[in-house]
């Protein structure tokens, strides 16, 4: 069996080499097939615009072990764009996807390995709470609550992108070509058998803080709630038309009011707060349609995921990101090479090399 290990690098050059012997060295202690071959590793470090060190790495490490792949984007376009190439790229029959900053330890895919022959198209590490903080896990488990009763999907608490999927998951995975991709959710969607394994994060290799910043695990968050259900929508629904009979309760109880004790002029202040209060849940769901129209025209502009600037010297043309679905004569998908990327001038350390054709271009 193939093993690929997928690893979204930005910036990591200071924790590279550390990776990538980390990863290599399990290699002897995974488990055989069961008729007694040896599972083969391939790492795919996917290089997402980094202003390091961290492409020259990736080319070292490349030319001294032919084990090692790597693709380099022509930019940063972010992890979920990162996790895809590397998807895409991968030849496994089985991917890993995991974290460069050795937080996701090594030694825990064996454990993953030996599930996956057990019948388990996805083996999630689940990472535990030790060591956080009360508001950190608080906040987490919250979130994750709301989340569930909101969303068409289950996301667990603790379950990332640190995972194993089998070729059948990871060809569902590369047939979703939405734009604002959730994996946490699209994990979930596709379903198939999944066993999960607990962890402890590792402290963090090669000095420095999380990448993820208040903004980005906000937005981050916001793409969760969107991503799979129009439930945003649906509470403007529900809110108008409760804040619509509170509207004629309240009319109803002026004219009683007026029939009884004549005519009086209604309150300033309530006049004032009705209109502040109506006029803020207007702009909310203003601002709700226009993320969810926001949404729709980046996907109809079908833009790519990513560009690809280089990648090792003889990347076979199998693993090209550029590549259909291939179906057999009976109609059935066969091995699901995707277009989410353009490569349009694709280069390898050593300049610049002409676009191979497409499927449907010719020759």
């Amino acid at each position: 069996m193939l093993l690929s290990v997928v690893v979204p690098c930005h910036n990591e050059e200071s924790v590279l080499d550390a990776l990538v012997d980390a990863v290599l060295s399990i290699e002897p202690n995974l488990p055989v097939d069961p008729d007694g071959r040896a599972t083969v590793l391939e790492l795919v470090l996917v290089d997402d615009g980094s202003r390091d060190g961290t492409k020259a790495v990736m080319r070292d490490r490349n030319e001294r072990d032919e084990r090692v792949r790597y693709v380099s984007f022509s930019r940063n376009f972010g992890k979920e764009s990162a996790m895809l190439a590397g998807l895409s790229y991968a030849r496994g029959d089985a991917v890993v996807i995991m974290d460069a900053d050795l937080q996701h330890p090594p030694h825990l895919i064996e454990d993953m390995v030996r599930l996956h022959r057990e019948g388990y198209d996805q083996v999630v590490a689940r990472r535990t709470r030790d060591g956080d903080s009360r508001g950190r896990t608080a906040l987490s488990r919250m979130y994750y609550r709301v989340v569930n009763r909101v969303v068409d999907v289950s996301i667990e608490d603790g379950a990332g992108d640190f995972r194993l999927l089998s070729r059948r998951a990871v060809d569902a995975l590369l047939q979703m070509g939405e734009y604002n991709r959730f994996s946490k959710g699209l994990f979930s969607w596709i379903g198939f058998p999944v066993a999960t394994v607990d962890y402890r994060n590792e402290p963090r290799q090669g000095g420095g803080e999380s990448k993820w910043t208040l903004r980005r695990l906000l937005n981050y968050g916001l793409d969760g709630v969107m991503s799979f259900n129009n439930a945003p929508l649906r509470l403007a629904i529900y809110l108008g038309a409760a804040a619509m009979i509170v509207g004629f309760a309240y009319v109803v109880f002026l004219i009683a009011a007026a029939v009884v004790a004549g005519v009086t002029v209604p309150g300033y202040v309530t006049l004032v707060a009705a209109i502040i209060g109506f006029g803020g849940l207007q702009l909310l769901f203003l601002g709700v349609i226009g993320e969810y129209v926001g949404r729709i025209y980046y996907e109809v502009k079908q833009r790519p995921h990513y560009l690809v600037a280089e990648t090792e010297p003889g990347m076979p043309a199998g693993s090209r990101a550029d590549r259909r679905v291939e179906r057999s004569s009976d109609g059935s998908t066969g091995r699901f090479r995707p277009s989410h990327a353009v490569p349009a001038v694709e280069s390898t350390p050593n300049g610049p090399a002409r676009r191979a054709p497409r499927r449907d271009e010719d020759a």
